[in-house]
C-alpha cells in the first residue's frame, strides 16, 4: 500500500483569484519512495477552536457561536471551514503543491464568524485528506488515499484578514430574506437615498432617536 504523508508548509492568500482564495502548501512524501503517476487529492478543512485560548477582547464576539465562556468546555466544538481538490502531477519521493481553498466573508458562515471574532494569534485548522493515488514502479495502480490521513496548520490571523481586505477592502455585506430586502429596497426608493449605507445609517439614526426619546419619558 502507497504510504503518503502530508504536511502543510502555510497559507497565504491568493494575489490573482477570481473570488477570495487562500493557498495552503502541501509537502507530500511517498515515505517508500515508490513512483507516483499522479494524486485525486480532496481536502476537508476544519477549524478546530479548542486548541487555542482567547483573549477577553475575543470571547464576546465568539458569544454567537458558542455561548458563555462559562460553557466553552462543551461548546468549543469543530467548525466546517471548507472542501478543496487538487490533481498533484507525478513525482518521486517528495513534492510540494499549493492546494487552493476558496473563501468566503458571508456573515452567517460560522467559519467567517470565528476568523473575524479573532484579533490575533493562529486559527488553528486540520486537514483530513482523502482521494485516490496512482502508482507502481512496474505497471500501474490506483488506490485510496485512508481517511486517517490528515495535517494540522496554525494559519495566522493576518492571513484570513490579508486576504479580506485584498478582495474586500473597508466593506462587508448581510444576507436577508427575500421579503426583508424588498421592503428595504422600498424604503430607500421612497427616500431617494444615494445608496445601502445611507439606508442603515437613517435607520441606525431613526432607532437612536426613538431609544433617547423612550430614556427621557422613563426619567
Amino acid at each position: 500500500m502507497t504510504d503518503l504523508d502530508f504536511r502543510c508548509t502555510g497559507a497565504r492568500p491568493e494575489p490573482y483569484g477570481a473570488s477570495p482564495t487562500l493557498l495552503f502548501g502541501l509537502r507530500i512524501e511517498e515515505r517508500d519512495h515508490q513512483p507516483v503517476h499522479a494524486v485525486a487529492l480532496r481536502c476537508q478543512i476544519r477549524i478546530e477552536p479548542a486548541r487555542r485560548t482567547y483573549d477577553p477582547d475575543e470571547t464576546g464576539p465568539l458569544g454567537d457561536l458558542f455561548g458563555e465562556p462559562s460553557r466553552w468546555s462543551s461548546t468549543l466544538k469543530p467548525l466546517q471551514f471548507a472542501h478543496a481538490s487538487i490533481t498533484v502531477p507525478a513525482f518521486t519521493g517528495t513534492t510540494h503543491v499549493d492546494l487552493p481553498v476558496p473563501c468566503t466573508y458571508d456573515t452567517e458562515v460560522a467559519s467567517a464568524s470565528y476568523f473575524r471574532a479573532l484579533a490575533r494569534g493562529g486559527i488553528p485548522l486540520v486537514m483530513l485528506f482523502s482521494g485516490t493515488v496512482f502508482t507502481g514502479r512496474n505497471g500501474f495502480r490506483a488506490e485510496p488515499i485512508p481517511w486517517h490521513k490528515e495535517a494540522s496548520c496554525l494559519m495566522p490571523v493576518e492571513v484570513w484578514r490579508d486576504l479580506i481586505e485584498a478582495y474586500f477592502p473597508n466593506t462587508g455585506w448581510l444576507r436577508l430574506r427575500g421579503d426583508c430586502l424588498e421592503s428595504l429596497r422600498r424604503y430607500r426608493s421612497a427616500r431617494a437615498l444615494a445608496s445601502w449605507e445611507q439606508v442603515v445609517e437613517e435607520l441606525l439614526a431613526t432607532a437612536r432617536a426613538d431609544g433617547s426619546a423612550g430614556a427621557k419619558e422613563a426619567e
